[in-house]
């Protein structure tokens, strides 16, 4: 089993790198997911007698790549899930965009799940009671060759909420071959990274940033991406749009 990348671990927490198109937990497919690989380190490295405790705390969609926190305790999973309800578990996102998105936005829709189809649509807000309301604010950082660099960050966090989202506004990922226009070899354009939480015992804040792969399209960008590693952008709500 490969040994995960951990950028931050103690007695409480783990802070890991999932890598594109890796499972956050096990499904069906029998494929390893990164809570497995964390589970076998932590067994592994400390002795532990049966299998070791790891309390999922959040998830990110099979084809995207970023950063995620886990629990090593059920009061640190407890009082980080608290977090992640109240949104002040952090998540914000780099994702590459077809077309000229707005300088900056906030975009407020309601989803529902088919759940049959793994699939997720918008629906219109007379339907609200149906489906889950989903907001996420967004910030372009640069245009190039019909692309931009747009930073996310998540109030909510719906599955694929931003691939859909931005695909409904017009601004669907590049290399998303489900909701975009993505093409066979291509990896999807969305990246979570920069995380920020209290630690669930010292109530520390601690702020983890992950880099993109070394890949298209992020090639494109790489003069201001290098940039956010050490100044993230300020993204303040935008007007809401329905």
């Amino acid at each position: 089993m490969d040994k995960p990348a951990i950028l931050f671990e103690d007695n409480h927490v783990i802070v890991a790198v999932k890598k594109p198109n890796q499972l956050t937990q096990s499904d069906a497919t029998g494929d390893e997911s990164l809570l497995d690989q964390i589970k076998s380190y932590v067994k592994e490295t400390y002795n532990k007698p049966g299998e070791a405790y790891i309390g999922l705390v959040h998830r990110m969609d099979r084809p995207v790549g970023g950063l995620l926190v886990f629990a090593r305790t059920s009061k640190a999973a407890s009082r980080l899930s608290e977090q992640v309800r109240v949104h002040e578990l952090n998540r914000q996102y780099v994702c590459v965009v077809e077309g000229d998105a707005p300088d900056q936005f906030t975009y407020v829709d309601y989803l529902m799940k088919d759940e049959e189809n793994n699939r997720v649509s918008v629906i219109p807000s007379y339907r609200k009671a149906e489906g889950k309301e989903a907001i996420l604010h967004g910030r372009t950082i640069a245009r190039r060759n019909g692309l931009s660099l747009v930073a996310i960050q998540l109030e909510t966090g719906r599955a694929h909420q931003i691939r859909v989202q931005m695909q409904h506004h017009g601004y669907p990922l590049w290399g998303d071959n489900r909701y975009g226009n993505g093409k066979r070899g291509q990896q999807i354009a969305l990246w979570g990274f920069r995380l920020s939480f209290a630690h669930p015992i010292s109530k520390e804040q601690m702020l983890f940033m992950a880099p993109t792969p070394e890949a298209k399209p992020w090639l494109f960008f790489e003069r201001e991406l290098r940039g956010l590693e050490s100044v993230w952008p300020q993204i303040k709500p935008a007007v809401s749009q329905e």
